[in-house]
């Protein structure tokens, strides 16, 4: 049986989940597709609908979809927590989030440990959220930033659900200098084609593990700086392959190949050089 996927967002002629889901399949001989689809938001529901009735198996959801598209789904596990989803099993339209996974996984092989460490995360989307859920499980304490107030008190008031967390406005993210372990940007910003700025004031940028959640380009203007400063830096393509190599678990019901998925997303990211 031919195994359909796919990627909707918008946009998403950055992504590199093609490649890494195509290797996947030609390396464990599955006959199949992971296509990437460019969805307005008025056209959410359309799409995800259109894709069940045209055979497809599942899809990854990426910005700026992830908290609209859990309305539709029956939610699973992570995405039942927080109300995000990036990866849908479409035969029973049932929604998970393997972002968590990836996140953590990530920071796991990148020797952090989060467990009564103060981390800052820059953003307020569900990248954000599932990654702050996920710190907060392991005993992290957490503090959100955002450029617009009202979204990051918003997140912050739903992760306090789950423990530890904290508001600050973001002019006045200097008065954490000194006093942060960890620092997650999981804004667009530095993402090919968005603005490419640092999203946090350099000065931060001391003794801290820097997680960049933007992949492409892999050296974002903050890894640069992080790197520069002496930082430890944990890459989003790490976050990338692993929750897309338990997402394809999800849908294909095998144990991926995690490996050849980070070599053909890591060629994908040469080749778009």
């Amino acid at each position: 049986m031919l195994l359909l996927l796919g990627l909707i967002g918008h946009p998403v002629a950055h992504s590199v989940s093609p490649a890494m889901h195509q290797a996947a399949m030609k390396e464990l001989g599955i006959e199949g597709a992971y296509l990437a689809f460019d969805v307005l938001p008025e056209n959410l529901r359309d799409a995800v609908f259109g894709a069940r009735a045209l055979g497809f198996k599942g899809l990854n959801v990426t910005i700026p979809h992830k908290e609209t598209v859990a309305r539709y789904l029956r939610l699973k596990e992570e995405a039942e927590a927080i109300k995000a989803v990036n990866t849908i099993k479409l035969d029973d339209m049932t929604g998970y989030n393997t972002d968590v996974y990836g996140a953590m996984k990530a920071l796991e092989e990148a020797g952090f440990k989060a467990r009564g460490k103060r981390s800052l995360i820059v953003g307020a989307g569900g990248a954000a959220k599932a990654i702050g859920y996920g710190l907060i499980r392991v005993g992290a304490k957490l503090v959100v930033t955002n450029r617009t107030p009202s979204r990051g008190i918003e997140l912050a008031n739903f992760l306090r659900k789950f423990g530890p967390c904290t508001f600050i406005h973001f002019d006045k993210l200097h008065e954490l200098r000194g006093r942060i372990n960890l620092i997650i940007n999981a804004t667009p910003l530095g993402m090919e084609g968005f603005e490419e700025r640092l999203p946090v004031p350099p000065a931060l940028l001391e003794r801290v593990t820097v997680f960049d959640t933007v992949y492409n380009p892999m050296e974002t203007l903050l890894i640069k700086e992080a790197k520069k400063r002496g930082c430890r830096v944990v890459y989003g393509i790490e976050m990338l392959v692993h929750q897309g190599a338990k997402s394809f678990e999800i849908w294909a019901g095998m144990e991926p190949p995690v490996e050849v998925m980070r070599d053909a997303a890591l060629r994908a990211l040469g080749s778009m050089r």
